[in-house]
């Protein structure tokens, strides 16, 4: 049996949804297949999306047409926005969702997509001609032919369970692994990995005394992840619990270290540094009395809750019995144990800055088989991949975010460049421009991006410009008009702690004093131009850092100065003898695109820079003379 798509997306997690319908959306016939097709979007780990730094990629993607901050919108049951104690660069959305009706809308949005349709089978082997994908066969020895493909394959690829003493081949919540795809990705070239992730224990709700426990609100008013929601009537429809280990907790885990695979020798694949499990913090952090743990509902219609900071390959007695030494969770009953899974992946400096293989051509590869952990980290390479996959088939340009412009970008940047040898996980710490790269700006930044790709659409980009025109409307206004020390508004200075006014003030100078808001002054002013929260928010912003912004402007302009030196893509690097053996072998692996993301990469030094930015001269000047 044959059958052809343009585009056949491997695997249906949050990677796999997003590239099948960026594909599908560009007009694209493509095919998602997948393991299991009650697998669609599952979430075998937390039951949230967001996060710090993760946030601000569902926002990214969101704003270039994606599906995951709709999706969350409309099936959260609890929102907050973290870090706001500190500034706006670092504001990151994170929300609880109801498993079962995030999984269903999801679900919905790819089964109604046109062009789109949705398979269940095991993907075997990918089937190339000349260096080229030609097609995908499956198990059952089917082949589907397609001009392209992406693999979204999670953390499936010949996958192990491990609790304890005992393991077995298997995925996540009890579903098969993927036991055929590694071999023809090694027979293809690429290089494999192994490593390794986890998740708590879920309890019985029933059993669980939250009087010994701190009740966590979610905000209000709430901010949507999406620029297409309308946040009036969006509530919060549960509350999430706080508790602690104890040093109980931790000498029951102590006694029993002989017994857990990370520490015997059993689990062999590199885990999270940034979450770890319940035995590695307490050895690692043997100072510490206590570990924070989150209780968080699965969903509105189970009694199934997910206990956040606590996850474990310890044996099944031990888990009960640690479990059970946290104040509220005494007398818990354990509905599913916590477990780890490793799984195959692959050395992400194999792939190109589209995401496409550099020895074969238009395949593409996003999600956890790059090295990354996370549903947003996913979902966003899975978009990303997918409308770079559509685009090459369409012979347009690739879209290519970078450092300078977007998290997504630097994540790209950094599995391409530097490659990771741990579970790869966003945070606002590796985006050095992260002033700029707020989620309140993410459309600013992105929408006509995806817009000219062709896949954000004329609502967005409508959206985006009333948006900015009301910033510039705000802005204009504020910088043109002044006020002196009316009533109204020596109270709202005084309420804020803010020295009086001697005199007049320009209303953008007024702005720009701590605590004070648009909002605020619009009730202490008459005359402000009535505009969004997300205008009020964007022009506050602008005013009260732009010093700061300024600089991060003039930084990547410097930046952007080295990624236009574009280097050759026809460097025999290995043979350029001036360069040192290590950066020979890195440079000729990773093949960057230009000089700056050559000067990225580990273990190539200032001087190799310097006999790379001769040989372009030098080039230069022979195309000249030419």
């Amino acid at each position: 049996m044959t059958d052809y798509f343009d585009i056949v997306v491997v695997g249906a997690g949050h990677a796999g949804c997003e590239a099948a319908l960026a594909g599908a959306r560009m007009g694209l016939k493509t095919l998602l297949l997948t393991l299991n097709l009650d697998s669609v979007a599952m979430m075998p780990c937390n039951p949230a999306i967001g996060g710090t730094g993760k946030g601000h990629l569902v926002r990214e993607l969101d704003a270039l047409g994606g599906e995951m901050g709709l999706a969350i919108d409309d099936t959260f049951i609890q929102s907050r926005m973290l870090n706001t104690g500190k500034g706006p660069a670092v504001y990151s959305l994170r929300a609880q969702a109801d498993k079962m009706n995030y999984k269903a809308r999801m679900r919905r949005a790819v089964e109604n997509q046109p062009n789109l349709t949705l398979r269940q089978g095991e993907a075997k082997r990918i089937l190339t001609e000349n260096g080229a994908v030609t097609g995908i066969e499956t198990v059952t020895g089917s082949v589907i032919n397609c001009r392209a493909a992406v693999l979204c394959t999670g953390v499936y690829l010949k996958s192990r369970i491990i609790i304890g003493q005992h393991s077995w081949e298997g995925g996540p919540q009890g579903l098969v692994a993927a036991s055929f795809l590694t071999q023809s990705l090694m027979d293809l070239g690429f290089s494999i990995r192994r490593f390794k992730t986890g998740t708590p224990a879920r309890v019985d709700v029933r059993t669980v005394d939250f009087s010994k426990m701190t009740p966590q609100p979610g905000d209000d008013p709430i901010v949507p992840f999406s620029f297409l929601t309308d946040p009036e009537g969006l509530k919060n429809r549960t509350l999430c619990y706080l508790t602690y280990t104890t040093p109980e907790t931790h000498e029951i885990i102590r006694a029993n270290l002989h017994l857990s695979p990370m520490f015997s020798g059993s689990i062999k694949g590199t885990g999270a540094r940034y979450c770890p499990s319940i035995e590695d913090k307490v050895v690692k952090f043997a100072d510490k009395e206590r570990h924070p743990i989150f209780l968080e509902p699965e969903g509105l219609n189970t009694v199934e809750w997910y206990v956040q900071g606590m996850s474990s390959s310890m044996p099944e007695s031990v888990q009960r019995e640690m479990y059970r030494s946290v104040p509220g969770l005494e007398n818990a009953e354990l509905m599913r144990l916590a477990y780890a899974i490793e799984y195959d992946c692959i050395d992400s400096t194999q792939l190109s800055s589209r995401f496409e293989a550099r020895h074969v051509k238009n395949l593409f590869c996003a999600g956890q088989i790059n090295g990354t952990s996370g549903y947003e980290e996913a979902a966003a390479q899975g978009l990303y991949a997918g409308l770079n996959a559509a685009l090459a088939l369409k012979e347009k340009e690739p879209l290519i975010l970078d450092r300078t412009n977007s998290y997504i970008g630097v994540m790209v940047d950094d599995l391409t460049t530097k490659g990771t040898d741990e579970p790869y996980r966003m945070m606002t710490s590796r985006a050095e421009y992260r002033l700029l790269l707020r989620q309140d700006n993410a459309d600013v930044r992105l929408t006509e991006m995806g817009y000219r790709a062709g896949l954000a659409g004329e609502d967005r980009m409508r959206r985006l410009e009333k948006k900015l025109a009301e910033k510039e409307e705000a802005l204009k206004y504020l910088q043109n008009h002044w006020a002196g020390p009316a009533e109204k508004l020596s109270a709202l200075l005084q309420e804020r702690g803010q020295p009086p006014m001697n005199g007049s003030a320009r209303l953008s100078d007024l702005i720009r004093r701590p605590g004070i808001g648009y909002a605020d002054l619009a009730k202490a002013v008459e005359g402000l131009p009535a505009i969004s929260a997300p205008a009020r928010e964007l022009t506050e912003t602008e005013l009260k850092y732009e010093g700061y912004l300024a600089r991060q402007q003039a930084d990547i302009r410097r930046f952007q100065r080295e990624e236009e030196m574009l280097l050759p893509e026809d460097i025999d690097y290995m043979a350029i003898d001036n360069l040192r053996i290590e950066a020979r072998q890195k440079l000729n692996r990773v093949k960057p695109r230009s000089l700056g993301q050559a000067s990225r990469i580990p273990g190539v030094s200032p001087g190799d820079i310097s006999v790379l930015m001769i040989l372009m001269e030098k080039r230069r000047r022979e195309k000249e003379e030419a």
